[in-house]
């Protein structure tokens, strides 16, 4: 399994605003956006050299959830395979794919017309889940949920490989004869397993080719790295692996309104000189997220740190 990005350099990353409105991250102005709103946010980004622009996966939000999770999720698949008509070289991510909802087969057709449509840039991140209703509604066993990712996981390396009619033989999931074309258009599509509970960072160790962590702050990474290290060792996984951070949030430049007091602001030195500690940790890739008052200024933001932010990354 070759790399996503090259071993060495700090690389950048977001998650689009508009498709998923949580209150713990989505800004006043994403309410009434559209799609032309986040098409527009997507090939800023790819302009400014991200190495990926990433979207959420969920079904249904239950009504005790809907006011701080809001009910705005757009569907990831559906959501990347239009992204990938309106980008050209920007890499397509799930953050993250609940596929425990969905038979791997499913998931397998899905995924892998969005890595043919987009010539081989689907990053397949994944996750467990954590809302009970949706799968209950689906008629699937929420307090199985991590045994049914791993098997589904194994299911999809095999359905999402280089044969027309892949072969799996699971505890749940059985199949063979079945055939389905396009297949990828990479020859091994990249899985980032998300989460940071102990369960959540074996997966990634043995399961994953990356790990995206679940809002770790930079103290709590080291020790979450090199658990993984530890992890793959043991089990004997000597193939590349990238592991992930997610910053806080940013301003370039001194921004005339206030921002919150987390948030990291000011001149391109600095911000870079900040996000440089995130390599000396290990870390791979970085996934930023701006502050803004409307896509104007967002789409500012990301061609701004592409151009004054990204090059001192690496120095």
């Amino acid at each position: 399994m070759a790399r996503v990005f090259p071993e060495g350099r700090l690389v950048y990353g977001m998650q689009l605003p508009i498709q998923s409105q949580s209150t713990l991250y989505a800004e006043a102005w994403e309410a009434s956006a559209g799609p032309a709103d986040l098409a527009e946010v997507a090939r800023a980004a790819d302009r400014a050299g991200f190495g990926y622009v990433a979207t959420c996966d969920h079904v249904a939000i239950p009504r005790r959830l809907a006011g701080p999770m809001s009910t705005v999720w757009y569907d990831p698949v559906a959501t990347l395979a239009f992204l990938a008509g309106v980008t050209e070289r920007v890499r397509l991510l799930s953050h993250v794919a609940i596929l425990g909802l969905r038979h791997p087969l499913l998931s397998a057709k899905q995924y892998a017309t969005v890595d043919h449509l987009s010539g081989g840039r689907l990053i397949l991140g994944v996750g467990a889940g954590h809302v009970r209703e949706e799968f209950e509604i689906l008629g699937v066993d929420f307090a199985g949920r991590g045994a049914l990712l791993d098997e589904t996981l194994d299911a999809l390396r095999a359905a999402l490989g280089p044969e027309e009619f892949p072969a799996f033989e699971g505890e749940r999931f059985s199949f063979r004869d079945l055939g389905q074309r396009p297949r990828p258009a990479q020859e091994r599509i990249p899985v980032w397993v998300g989460g940071s509970s102990p369960a959540a960072v074996r997966r990634a160790a043995v399961r994953g080719d990356g790990w995206l962590p679940q809002g770790d702050p930079r103290d709590r990474l080291p020790a979450q790295i090199a658990r993984i290290r530890e992890l793959r060792e043991e089990a004997g996984v000597a193939e590349p692996f990238e592991f992930g951070a997610i910053t806080e949030a940013l301003y370039v430049g001194e921004p005339a309104w206030d921002t919150g007091r987390r948030t990291l602001a000011g001149k391109p030195e600095v911000l870079a000189e900040s996000l440089r500690a995130y390599r000396a940790l290990g870390v791979d890739q970085i996934q930023v997220r701006f502050r803004s008052r409307d896509r104007a200024e967002l789409a500012d933001q990301i061609t701004a740190f592409g151009a004054e932010v990204a090059p001192l990354l690496n120095d």
